[in-house]
């Protein structure tokens, strides 16, 4: 924290980049401790949108920072901001058709490439999906983009 308060000091502006569902157990243990509502989806996943890290985590930051103002964007739609290459469009069309048949067949799911069968694409069970797994920048699949994308050699 004195880093970034030194930073403030010294630059009069601060961002900070949050992904999504960062510090939710943390949200949620403070809103429980309070008596306070999480609201919670079907599935017992906390509602993020509702939750709305962006805005707890500004208000924790303009306090600790002394700011005068604070703004938060959601950058989700600037994650993808390139036209899609043929890789893209390719898994695009098999999770599409693939979702069909498997709707047809009255499976629910999610649609992916499914970790635990190396990659596969296939129906993935919602109660297989949840939060709190860190994501693992070593792996092969992220370092070779990162070389694709030029950000590492």
């Amino acid at each position: 924290m004195e880093r970034l308060v030194q930073l403030m000091d010294e630059k009069d502006c601060i961002n900070i980049f949050l992904s999504e569902g960062a510090g939710i157990e943390t949200i949620v243990a403070e809103m429980e401790s309070k008596g306070e509502d999480v609201r919670r989806d079907a599935f017992g996943h906390v509602r993020l949108d509702e939750l709305n890290p962006g805005k707890w985590f500004a208000r924790k930051f303009t306090k600790l920072l002394r700011a005068d103002k604070t703004l938060v964007q959601k950058s989700g739609y600037f994650a993808r901001s390139s036209a899609p290459n043929d890789r893209d469009l390719e898994l695009i069309m098999a999770s599409a058709d693939l979702a069909v048949k498997v709707a047809l067949n009255g499976q629910s799911g999610v649609i992916g490439q499914d970790e635990d069968e190396n990659g596969k694409l296939g129906i993935i069970n919602f109660s297989r999906i949840k939060g709190g797994k860190p994501f693992d920048i070593k792996q092969e699949w992220f370092q070779s983009l990162l070389k694709e994308i030029g950000q590492i050699r």
